[in-house]
């Protein structure tokens, strides 16, 4: 069986790509390419599902979206 997860891919200040999983608080994990983030999410899926607790209902990622504020 086979579950699909959303990810939130960014870069940081120093180059790399940042990997977060809305679904899985603290899923997170860092790459220089992206496919090298693509393993290491999965790793850390697979990681994450590993010591999750029943924990009730789990969160339905939504979206993203962009928002301004006065800097």
């Amino acid at each position: 069986m086979s579950r699909e997860f959303n990810v939130v891919i960014e870069r940081d200040e120093e180059g790399y790509l940042v990997a977060s999983v809305p679904s899985l608080p603290g899923c997170h994990t860092q790459a220089r390419s992206l496919d090298e983030l693509m393993d290491r999410v999965r790793e850390a899926i697979a990681l994450c599902l590993e010591v999750e607790t029943e924990s009730g209902e789990g969160l339905e990622f939504v979206g993203v979206q962009r928002v301004r504020v006065p800097s």
